[in-house]
């Protein structure tokens, strides 16, 4: 798995490959039944529920997360501002904690900006995942790891 890289501003970009068609790739970002697989499922105790799934521009999201050995409800929440087929997604990124107008959970970082791009490689897929901008390297390093265990998940979706 290739390391991370952090750009300057303190914006995460994480870029992986999967043995899948874009089309594939894309479907999994875009397709509810598929996003609920494998979207916040870094760590196998989260009980996620998806509540809202507009993927299109201008759509809503919105996700329950449940941390059973933390005893904590987390939501995330946002808007698709770009959904443009197999090339790209542009959405915001919110947390809060215990409901979806709760405390954020990252000050300096109320809402965030993802932008995934989608580059087709023969009969493979490189994803080139940007979030920006994080307000400290402590929630820079979280959502680091956040996504890496997200795109472990998607990686074992699309093989199966």
């Amino acid at each position: 798995m290739p390391a991370p890289q952090s750009q300057p501003g303190l914006t995460l970009q994480v870029r992986r490959t999967f043995k899948a068609p874009r089309e594939k790739v894309f479907a999994a970002w875009t397709d509810p039944d598929q996003l609920k697989q494998w979207m916040c499922g870094d760590v196998p105790s989260h009980i996620i529920t998806q509540h809202v799934q507009e993927i299109r521009t201008g759509g809503r999201w919105k996700t329950e997360i449940h941390d059973p050995a933390k005893n904590e409800v987390y939501w995330g929440s946002g808007v698709y501002r770009e959904v443009k087929p197999v090339e790209r997604i542009v959405f915001t990124w919110n947390w809060t904690k215990n409901t979806p107008d709760g405390e954020n959970m990252h000050p300096g970082s109320e809402e965030t900006v993802v932008t995934v791009e989608f580059i087709a490689q023969g009969n493979s897929t490189e994803i080139v995942l940007t979030h920006e901008v994080f307000s400290s390297a402590a929630i820079h390093d979280d959502h680091n790891k956040g996504w890496n265990g997200c795109l472990d998940a998607l990686e074992k979706l699309l093989a199966s």
